[in-house]
């Protein structure tokens, strides 16, 4: 694999779309704490690096096969635009996110000897899941499922497996708090999709957004946005969290603020809201954190 600057790499995989990563293994940790008033911090360090490492893998190799199928080119917004750009050879970014999946599975392997089986479960499907979003004759990214597989593997696998690793158990709870995790790390990628829609189709590929079109594209992407605070509210209702949760409402002045942009993207340009990606990550940390600290507290102080 040919020398490139640190820099460079750091380019390449993206990590400032991480937090996308980290926020579920949070949050996970954060159940078990509320649950158990204890954190083993070796554990958590594993989940999070190696969530973080899977989540570099799966953006090297994205970028890697959005070159080649045409899909990231000099007049699209997507990707790291590393290779667009030529600033890396296109063998060089698949190689770095085979060994970034190696690296994963090497702190699989540590997580296998400690608590057994199940994390071969979340770790395959973590694999797969990374590699085939673009790769091979999958490619589910480009078959209008990316924000189905996107939702369960960033919100539901993480949550339950950073879960798992503190208290040993598989239990339903963090299944139900992983939802409204879900929807907005689902949000992105729509928002992505929603903003490409033209790229997308020129490129002969289909996602959700470029099968409903712009206007109604707008509608799902609002409901997701909202109905990541219903789900929450729901929770809280149901005492499934404590009621400290509902300090992730914090962050809807950040909900209005991007869905605006999506809603006025019919009128406006498309350098006007290149950075709704972005933006709806920054709300999904801001959601989950404000969300993750609330359990935290609710062990704490019993409302």
């Amino acid at each position: 694999m040919a020398r490139y600057p640190f820099k460079t790499w750091m380019t390449a995989a993206r990590p400032f779309s991480f937090t996308a990563s980290a926020t579920p293994v949070l949050l996970g940790t954060a159940l078990a704490f509320y649950q158990t008033g204890s954190v083993d911090v070796l554990m958590l360090v594993a989940a999070l690096f190696g969530g973080m490492i899977l989540h570099a893998g799966t953006n090297l190799i994205s970028d890697y096969y959005d070159y080649k199928k045409g899909v990231d080119r000099e007049d699209t917004f997507g990707g790291s635009r590393i290779l667009v750009e030529k600033v890396m050879e296109p063998r060089d970014v698949l190689n770095g996110g085979l060994f970034a999946f190696a690296i994963a599975t090497l702190i699989g392997i540590f997580l296998v000897i400690n608590h057994g089986w199940p994390i071969v479960m979340f770790g395959l499907a973590g694999i797969a899941g990374g590699y085939f979003y673009t790769a091979g004759p999958i490619g589910y990214k480009y078959r209008a499922i990316g924000e189905f597989l996107v939702f369960a593997l960033m919100g539901p696998l993480m949550v339950w497996g950073a879960h798992f690793v503190q208290i040993g158990a598989l239990e339903l709870l963090p299944l139900l708090i992983s939802l409204p995790i879900g929807v907005l790390v689902a949000a992105i990628l729509f928002a992505n999709n929603l903003r490409d829609i033209e790229d997308d189709t020129g490129s002969g590929y289909q996602t959700q957004a470029s099968i409903l079109g712009r206007k109604k594209a707008r509608i799902l992407y609002a409901g997701m946005l909202f109905g990541a605070y219903a789900i929450l509210g729901a929770l809280v209702a149901f005492q499934k969290v404590p009621v400290w949760a509902l300090l992730a409402v914090i962050s809807i002045p950040a909900a209005l603020k991007v869905n605006k942009l999506i809603q006025d993207s019919l009128k406006l340009e498309r350098s006007h809201f290149a950075m709704v990606d972005v933006m709806t990550a920054q709300l999904h940390f801001q959601f989950g954190i404000l969300f993750t600290i609330g359990i935290v507290l609710g062990h704490f102080f019993k409302i």
